[in-house]
């Protein structure tokens, strides 16, 4: 059988993709790996508790909400409030004036840098109003133009000529964040603390406008999963299919032909990859890949791409604890990014490349765990069906570099290495901020980079596409270009994800799955007139 268009992955982006052209009435198939669909849009449950398996929590960034209801799928989201950590003490975000409270949480911890600070907090302050008027309206892409004139004359056409000025101020900042906020102190211990949850060599604007960001994150009740799933049931009511548990291992662009790795074929008129796009080039057959290399441009691509390196992944622990949610509501809330030590993770940069064996591997992710910020979520305080009553689930991540986890793989050493990470974890906290935690625990799984590169096939267990640090980055990075981001070199096959825009992240991925759907809906409708 031949589909107007085949979906290579069901994340956010081919979810969103598969969406829009059943909505179009076009014949969809979406083909993914795994069991279930949503990608890192996920959840799981054990002996009563939900957890969030991979993104924490949403940020509508103007996109989300208006393509909800672009599609009649009604979500239930609960407000997400956010808190920051040092040490033992906390703020909580509430409204823009927040931004106070975390200066004087900065000054705190470090009162010699009080000029330094300030002007750090003047840039922040300044950031977060580029990033109102970037992400101040609902996006017109999910926006019937048309028909909504108020919109277009009152709203679009008026944020227009401020997009056009604030874009400029923000491509100026669009240099690493560490390297950025050397220009206003150096001292390391500082900068680490604001930005060691970020990933290496993220852009200024990016990391400054999370304060902001923060502000505007919701939480679906049920869990994350929620939005996946009723993303997936619109897909299936409107005729569209979708296989799981089938692996695309070759591609066939000449004959317009997929193939898996249990045997079966597909036929598509147009496709959409929304999964890693290492992957995609990797399962080009030998005429698809010589076709593609023959020409200088789709050649340059391609090396770019199969030479980049993926951004860092995550070592989460989901621990069931036996406190009630106020123990954890009243210490840091829903949602918190916490530094246990303001010691900072530049202290310990050198001993990372010394590892050889498991006692160096040891010792470095010891130190590491001591020093690491963690973002920890509590899902029942949102919602309180996400877990018995009187328990608490626990969502704690920190980055991690995927090398570290391949290391203890590879030397035999893979369970001790999780046993380790999650005993630490457990003890920092214990002895912080959660005295008596270790006495609670029911149950702890971790994990590791490892595990999201097994479940989700993305290269080095990467969560948000390509890492900062490639230069060039092989994807687009131009706000104002990232319609041009969702072609490939090759005819009728577009791309969309994570792997598609930079910086990205949920909205981008359920944006770029907009911009292929629509593209190819325009062709298909062309074709079949």
């Amino acid at each position: 059988m031949r589909y107007d268009a085949i979906i290579v992955g069901s994340g956010m982006a081919g979810l969103t993709a598969g969406a829009y052209l059943c909505k179009n009435a076009h014949n969809v198939l979406i083909i993914e790996k795994s069991e279930k669909t949503g990608g890192l849009v996920t959840s799981f449950e054990r002996d009563g508790f939900t957890f969030d398996a991979g993104i924490r929590a949403f940020e509508n960034s103007g996109i989300i909400f208006p393509m909800l209801r672009q599609l009649g799928i009604t979500v239930d989201f609960i407000k997400n409030p956010v808190s920051l950590g040092i040490e033992r003490d906390f703020i909580y975000l509430k409204t823009k004036e927040s931004i106070k409270d975390y200066l004087e949480l900065l000054l705190k911890n470090f009162p010699s840098q009080a000029k330094q600070i300030e002007k750090i907090i003047n840039e922040i302050k300044k950031v977060m109003n580029y990033m109102d008027v970037l992400y101040g309206i609902d996006n017109p892409l999910f926006m019937d133009l048309k028909h909504d004139r108020d919109y277009l004359t009152k709203t679009l056409l008026p944020w227009m000529i401020k997009y056009a000025k604030n874009i400029r101020k923000i491509e100026m900042l669009n240099m690493p964040i560490k390297e950025y906020l050397l220009n206003f102190t150096q001292n390391m211990q500082l900068i680490d603390t604001i930005t060691q949850h970020f990933f290496a060599d993220t852009p200024a604007f990016f990391a400054l406008s999370y304060f902001g960001l923060y502000l505007d994150y919701s939480y679906p009740k049920g869990g994350t999963q929620t939005l996946a799933s009723k993303m997936t049931s619109f897909i299936r009511q409107n005729s569209g299919k979708i296989l799981l548990k089938t692996e695309i291992s070759q591609i066939d662009s000449e004959r317009k032909k997929l193939f898996s790795s249990d045997s079966q074929e597909f036929e598509y008129n147009q496709l959409i990859w929304a999964a890693d796009l290492k992957n995609f080039y990797r399962n080009l057959n030998k005429n698809s890949l010589k076709n593609l290399i023959s020409n200088k441009k789709s050649e340059k691509t391609y090396n770019e791409i199969m030479n980049a390196d993926a951004s860092e992944s995550v070592l989460t622990l989901y621990l069931a604890v036996d406190l009630p949610k106020e123990v954890f509501e009243n210490v840091f809330g829903a949602h918190c990014f916490y530094t246990p030590q303001k010691t900072g993770l530049s202290h310990i940069a050198s001993l990372k490349n010394s590892i050889s064996n498991t006692e160096d591997l040891s010792g470095y992710l010891s130190k590491y765990l001591e020093l690491t910020t963690y973002e920890i979520s509590c899902p029942v305080i949102r919602d309180n069906s996400l877990a018995p009553q009187g328990k608490t689930g626990l969502i704690i991540s920190t980055l991690l570099d995927y090398d570290l986890a391949k290391l203890a793989e590879q030397k035999g050493w893979y369970e001790e290495f999780k046993a380790l990470c999650k005993d630490r974890i457990i003890d920092v906290l214990d002895k912080s901020i959660l005295k008596g935690l270790k006495s609670k625990v029911i149950f702890g799984v971790i994990s590791s980079p490892l595990t999201l590169e097994k479940i989700t096939s993305n290269t080095r267990g990467a969560i948000t596409g390509w890492a900062f640090k490639n230069n060039p980055i092989p994807s687009e990075t131009r706000m104002q270009s990232i319609k041009r981001s969702i072609f490939t070199p090759l005819k009728d096959i577009y791309q969309a994800g994570q792997w598609t825009f930079s910086p990205s992240g949920l909205p981008i991925s359920i944006l770029t799955g907009k911009l292929a759907a629509d593209k190819v809906h325009k062709k298909l409708h062309k074709f079949q007139r």
